[in-house]
């Protein structure tokens, strides 16, 4: 069985993060990738900030400190077990797994991995995961033409979904966030109407653009509990909610019009569906990538060497305006 020496990512607890070194062993049913770019993940942060989920079917360890982080990467296999089917050394990967990918190389399942779609270079492919999970998340968000979206949040998965609206032909886009830095951004790549909420009633202008409808669909891409009940607010009788934010923690939230304005619920999280389903959907949400739609890129807002973690995590936790950031082993 090969073996192999990496440095990777262990949080030791709150604001507590460092490199150690860790022995992988290639067992029979393993795949090792040695990995290209590594991306801080929002519940990274919340992580880092001392703020464990509880265990879920999504983890295989317990959320617990010390945790052994990461799960956005992406990269080339580089040593296989002999039960491995669907790969081999030389293949590039996208990881699906909370397998400590803040390292130089990560030991992974073979369900846990995806081919890199065609014509996507590894840049972008390592960040395929999220990438996946908004991109699905906007296709499948039921938004049809003429529609007025908002999209609650300008972070990396609402940059990509508020894009996907437009692409799929919604009359008006309304981008919602804290940071003018982020709406700029969004306004750059083609939203209709941006607003900051610590400066406007979202409500009211919501309200206003749509003569007292409300939104045919709203994205809760926030993940705060003010955005939660916003999207409450401002969706229309029997109009669509759209899940995407992974709340780690309990929120109180007006679900009287849930129930009484007939709400459609939609949950859009690729990456917890059966890995199936992701197999099946991730080429797909990459092909308007592919052909230059979506425009992914303008949203890696920093870089580190994968040594600089601790300046890295510092920064995520500091400064919000950062959309992604990466890492380079």
């Amino acid at each position: 069985m090969e073996k192999f020496i990496t440095k990777a990512a262990r949080l030791n607890g709150p604001y507590d993060i460092e490199l150690i070194d860790r022995e992988l062993i290639c067992g029979e049913d393993d795949v090792i990738v040695k990995n290209h770019l590594i991306g801080i993940c929002g519940s990274d942060k919340n992580f880092y900030r001392g703020f464990m989920p509880p265990k879920t079917a999504e983890f295989r360890q317990d959320p617990k400190f010390p945790f052994l982080l990461g799960h956005e990467s992406g990269g080339t296999v580089v040593a296989v077990g002999s039960k491995i089917s669907q790969y081999k050394v030389g293949d590039e990967v996208i990881a699906f797994g909370w397998n400590n990918n803040y390292a130089e190389y990560f030991s992974s399942k073979e369900f846990q991995l995806q081919p890199v779609p065609e014509g996507i270079d590894l840049d972008i492919a390592s960040l395929g995961e999220p990438i996946a999970c908004a991109m699905y998340s906007g296709m499948n968000s039921g938004v049809q033409l003429g529609d007025y979206v908002v999209v609650m949040g300008a972070g990396f998965a609402g940059q990509i979904i508020a894009q996907c609206a437009k692409h799929k032909g919604a009359y008006k886009v309304i981008v919602v966030d804290v940071l003018d830095g982020k709406l700029e951004l969004a306004k750059n790549l083609g939203c209709d109407v941006t607003i900051n909420s610590t400066k406007e009633d979202v409500a009211s202008i919501v309200n206003e653009l749509t003569n007292g409808r409300g939104a045919d669909v709203v994205v809760e891409a926030a993940g705060t509990e003010e955005s939660f009940n916003t999207a409450t607010e401002i969706i229309k009788h029997n109009g669509k909610f759209v899940f995407y934010s992974w709340v780690t923690k309990p929120i109180t939230l007006n679900i009287s019009r849930w129930h009484d304005d007939g709400l459609e619920f939609i949950n859009t999280c690729l990456v917890h569906h059966t890995w199936q389903e992701r197999y099946v959907w991730t080429p797909e949400v990459f092909k308007p990538i592919a052909q230059g739609l979506i425009n992914v890129r303008s949203l890696i807002t920093n870089e580190f060497k994968l040594e600089d973690i601790k300046a890295g995590f510092d920064l995520a936790d500091k400064d919000d305006s950062a959309i992604k950031i990466v890492f380079r082993p």
